[in-house]
């Protein structure tokens, strides 16, 4: 057989093959390349996996909680270094580190009854019932978030962690400091998350572009050490 009539019948056989009912063409879905946003969070989940070392159980899934943009923004990011994907969420921070509840988190604390998001690299350990319900436990493995333990600092469900919360207030309700999400996003965590993956928070302020919001359009990123006292409790008026 000539290699014209060759390529001619392989051209034919695709199309036959890739027809759908009524001679409709099936379109197959390509891998697409990552933004620079993704490549830079894929990088960012490689550093804290290897920061964790040993205590890795699984090395697929990576949490990154960008807390340098606001809560209206989904900043929330499941990173899956095996698939080469990264899909972004809803999530709250803590209202000790937003007193004036304008969506934007204003610091960092790892201090016992602060109700701050504390940054760091986290350890996710198992499910558990709690006040939540189903719960994800979290242990920091770094100064700013020794005590997320002890602090019960984990990751749950909340109902003003919902898209419809957000809808209708423009912005999440707060946490004491855990990571909260809508039920739909939390049941993702608890099968991309738990059981011995890296979670990692910190103000990237990364937009989906990959470029970052200078520091003069967001709120001052600090955190917030035992030598400061915090006063956040008296100014902050609850949790929705």
């Amino acid at each position: 057989m000539k290699r014209r009539e060759l390529l001619a019948g392989s051209v034919a056989a695709g199309l036959s093959l890739g027809a759908g009912f009524g001679g409709v063409p099936r379109v197959f879905a390509q891998a697409s390349p990552l933004g620079l946003r993704d490549r830079k969070l894929m990088e960012i989940a490689r550093q804290q996996q290897a920061k964790a070392g040993s205590m890795l159980w699984r090395t697929d899934f990576v949490g990154i909680a960008d807390y340098g943009l606001r809560s209206s923004e989904p900043r929330f990011h499941f990173v899956n270094l095996e698939a080469g994907r990264v899909d972004s969420y809803l999530v709250s921070h803590g209202d000790g580190s937003d007193p004036e509840h304008d969506g934007w988190l204003n610091w960092f604390s790892n201090e016992d009854g602060s109700h701050c998001s504390s940054k760091g690299t986290y350890m996710t350990y198992g499910w558990y019932t709690g006040r939540y319900g189903t719960s994800i436990r979290l242990e920091g493995i770094e100064p700013t978030n020794s005590n997320a333990l002890n602090r019960a600092i984990v990751m749950h469900r909340a109902s003003y962690a919902e898209p419809e919360f957000l809808d209708k207030w423009g912005r999440l309700g707060r946490s004491n400091g855990c990571f909260a999400m809508g039920d739909a996003q939390f049941k993702l965590a608890l099968l991309h998350l738990g059981g011995g993956r890296v979670l990692y928070a910190d103000s990237l302020g990364l937009r989906e572009d990959g470029s970052i919001i200078p520091e003069d359009q967001r709120r001052e990123i600090e955190v917030l050490t035992p030598e400061r006292p915090t006063g956040i409790q008296q100014l902050n008026p609850g949790v929705y």
